[in-house]
């Protein structure tokens, strides 16, 4: 046990009694217990394979490459609309982990094994358009231009989200403003 989770679990204002479960089932498995991103992280062989987070309206453990899992029981979630790799298992309450721990323990396990076995999730490469009011700041601005290279694929996607989603190009524009403090800093969209 980590003590830096611990120290989370002291704090937890909500969902203290699952993450305490969802770690027992965790460390239970054999995984090693980080604290990552500010969440109780659970990891084989250095690799992130598990990951124990809290939202208003549930608790999940997030598998990093839960898309690989075969899932029989129907419980893993996709994330977002444009994640690729990482799946969920929600909760409402202790004792929904505590009924679901078996499935749990054998998706932790097959994660593992994938871990084991070398597993790569293989994501879509291809890229997405940048928003035109965005590669005009770009086009115009070199020291965004660098900093944007140098974000993340992951973060560069996020703000072309962002951006894109816009039906208006005035929106997009203020967007795009509203964006660069935060792309020159080297920062994502929601760091």
């Amino acid at each position: 046990m980590n003590p830096k989770v611990d120290a989370f679990l002291r704090e937890a204002q909500q969902w203290r009694e699952e993450t305490a479960i969802l770690r027992g089932i965790s460390i239970g498995c054999g995984l090693t217990e980080e604290l990552k991103w500010g969440k109780p992280c659970y990891t084989f062989r250095g690799s992130n394979v598990v990951l124990i987070q809290g939202f208003k309206e549930y608790c999940a453990l997030m598998f990093c490459k839960g898309a690989l899992l075969k899932d029989p029981s129907g419980v893993l979630r996709r994330i977002g609309e444009h994640t690729q790799g990482a799946r969920q298992i929600r909760f409402n309450g202790a004792q929904e982990i505590v009924a679901l721990k078996p499935i749990v323990k054998a998706y932790i396990n097959e994660a593992i094994e994938a871990e084991k076995a070398g597993l790569k999730v293989v994501y879509d490469k291809n890229p997405l358009p940048v928003p035109a009011e965005l590669q005009a700041k770009l086009d115009r601005i070199p020291a965004l231009k660098k900093a944007f290279s140098s974000l993340t694929p992951g973060r560069q996607k996020a703000y072309i989200f962002h951006i894109s989603g816009a039906k208006q190009a005035k929106t997009r524009e203020s967007r795009v403003e509203r964006c660069m403090p935060q792309i020159l800093k080297g920062r994502g969209l929601n760091d």
